[in-house]
């Protein structure tokens, strides 16, 4: 098993260079340095996460694969791509053991030149879920605040964030008490970290306390969606 000693210093050249490059024929030509520079240490860093994950809850995945694993593809869907067919970032997700997507509750490291962030909560839920998540905060609005405003979650991650209807959601009327929250169309926190963590096996250990510090709002979503946490 590799282990994971922070993501090599050709990373952040890499990312910059397909930035400036970004197509199919120079990705190609360069696709062992990808290998190399993401794609391995990439690997390296989803096993040494899913090796503590349990430290957080045991019902979190961490799944080191290329394909359909915790780390995002680098090829831009292509409905969005726009002439740029690879993302200039990477990203992970160790999702919920019933989410096969992105939009169930998780973790998410992202990395790209001068920016690292790692995040929880979920993002864009499906309609239905998102209808049981707002329906669970109207009938337990204290737990809600609770987690919500929870001292540890909001020292390291700030207000809970994510995009917001411009009306109330429907069943809800505009002087409900917690309106600002019914209206969110996702509900996640994320912490900026230090230029350079990418570059270090530090990354895991930030990683993983960021996660343990993001309990109440997690074991919160878990309950509203009847998840295990």
């Amino acid at each position: 098993m590799p282990v994971f000693d922070g993501f090599p210093k050709d990373l952040y050249p890499f990312l910059r260079a397909l930035g400036k490059n970004n197509n199919r024929e120079w990705f190609n030509a360069n696709k062992q340095r990808y290998r190399d520079a993401i794609l391995e240490p990439g690997m390296a860093f989803i096993e040494a996460v899913g090796e503590r994950l349990v430290e957080v809850s045991p019902h979190f995945r961490a799944i080191a694969k290329s394909n359909g694993g915790s780390m995002f593809r680098i090829y831009r869907d292509a409905r969005y791509a726009r002439g740029r067919p690879y993302k200039e970032n990477i990203g992970f997700h160790f999702r919920h053991e019933l989410g096969r997507d992105a939009h169930a509750p998780g973790y998410y490291v992202h990395i790209e030149p001068k920016l690292t962030l790692i995040g929880c909560g979920i993002w864009m839920p499906p309609s239905p879920a998102l209808a049981r998540i707002r329906a669970f905060i109207d009938d337990n609005p204290n737990a809600w605040k609770k987690a919500r405003d929870d001292r540890t979650l909001r020292k390291r991650f700030g207000e809970i964030g994510g995009d917001r209807l411009i009306r109330p959601p429907r069943g809800y009327a505009a002087d409900h008490p917690l309106i600002e929250d019914l209206k969110r169309k996702s509900f996640f926190v994320l912490q900026e970290q230090r230029p350079g963590l990418a570059g270090s096996a530090e990354l895991v250990d930030e990683s993983i306390a960021a996660f343990r510090d993001a309990d109440p709002l997690m074991r919160y979503l878990c309950m509203a969606l009847e998840a295990e946490f």
